[in-house]
């Protein structure tokens, strides 16, 4: 027998609202090798972003990883450390908070919009309770990856599903997947460049650098790869780029695999040695700026740029809480509230009375 959630969902004093969920990767909850142990474990023990034999990977994780690569991510970690945590939760709050402010403007009804995160804290499943807690009945899911893979996406439903089969009443409930090609992100990434280049000047060449993968992923069907580079050349365009003035690579690869090619530091160390003197990387699947992009990018490849020849690699910043990127962001989630009574001038919402629908479930004895 199914053991579901021992709060009452069904309250009849609740105010009914639209919930929105804005979830992002993850983050560790300091930058200790003991945070990153337990983060890294949470991470790199999830089937969709580790697919090999469970077995042989739960040996290898737990007994070579987590022995060795929590020290050094935590090292990296406080590189980029806020005060109010990792870059990505600080951006991801504010984000949710912009996009929260201009929701409650444009939508006919109360909203509440929770920050969660697939691994570490805040979590999918505290998010999705707290919308339940404020009285959500419809709930929309915005991962803030513009590209699908299984790998993100994928394994974001998987922590919705797990959470809400043990719920009683379910809300209901629309995912976002993937926003690569949606016309006002492209033009969003195009004026943050544009933006850059009219204070720093234009590069010799511009990378696009996306987060990598196992090139097997692809092979079985992932369209990450396709949308990518769908995504690097609508932006060329809009600025229009000749071919050879912009490229694109994967970055972050782990473990002995073939992963998606070319390699970011591979690419940015050969343009410095044939004498590249400037080089510009944007990080377009990046919805906010975290260790991948400030640390590695910013950090680890500049050094490698330079080390080899380069002058100059500037990393132009993800589009984080800027006001373009949040107004894209908020114009994605009406587009797939349509229908819901919240934006539709078509339903006509009943606005149910909390005070007098408790009284009559009170009289029922269907409340204590």
């Amino acid at each position: 027998m199914p053991m579901f959630s021992a709060k009452p969902n069904a309250r009849h004093d609740d105010v009914p609202r639209l919930g929105v969920l804005i979830t992002n990767l993850g983050t560790p909850d300091a930058p200790t090798a003991p945070a990153l142990r337990r983060y890294l474990a949470e991470f790199l023990g999830d089937p969709r972003v580790v697919e090999i034999n469970r077995p042989l990977w739960w040996l290898i994780l737990h007994g070579i990883v987590l022995r060795t690569r929590p020290k050094k991510s935590a090292a990296a970690y406080a590189e980029v450390w806020e005060e109010g945590g990792s870059p990505l939760l600080t951006i991801g709050k504010k984000q949710a908070q912009g996009i929260g402010e201009r929701l409650a403007e444009k939508i006919d009804g109360p909203v509440s919009v929770e920050l969660a995160m697939r691994y570490g804290n805040p979590s999918i499943r505290d998010g999705l309770r707290k919308l339940r807690e404020a009285g959500a009945e419809r709930i929309l899911v915005l991962p803030l990856y513009p590209h699908y893979s299984a790998t993100t996406v994928g394994s974001t439903y998987d922590a919705v599903f797990d959470e809400l089969k043990k719920w009683r009443w379910i809300p209901e409930l629309r995912l976002i997947g993937q926003y690569h090609d949606d016309p006002n992100y492209v033009k969003s990434l195009a004026n943050s460049i544009r933006e850059h280049w009219a204070e720093h000047g234009k590069p010799e060449k511009m990378l696009f650098s996306f987060h990598g993968m196992p090139r097997r992923y692809l092979l079985n069907g992932d369209p990450y790869h396709c949308q990518c580079q769908k995504t690097a050349r609508l932006v060329a365009e809009k600025l229009k780029l000749p071919d050879d003035a912009w490229q694109v690579t994967f970055q972050s690869l782990f473990g002995r695999e073939v992963w998606l090619q070319p390699y970011t530091d591979a690419t940015v160390e050969a343009l410095a040695k044939s004498g590249m003197k400037t080089l510009d990387v944007i990080c377009p699947g990046f919805s906010a700026d975290c260790l991948e992009t400030l640390e590695e990018i910013e950090g680890e490849n500049a050094e490698i740029f330079e080390e080899h020849g380069g002058e100059s690699l500037r990393y132009i910043r993800a589009l984080n809480d800027r006001d373009d990127h949040l107004d894209m962001l908020t114009g994605l989630a009406i587009d797939h509230l349509q229908g819901w009574p919240e934006v539709s001038k078509k339903v006509k919402r009943s606005r149910r009375d909390p005070q007098a629908t408790f009284e009559r479930a009170k009289a029922m004895d269907c409340d204590e």
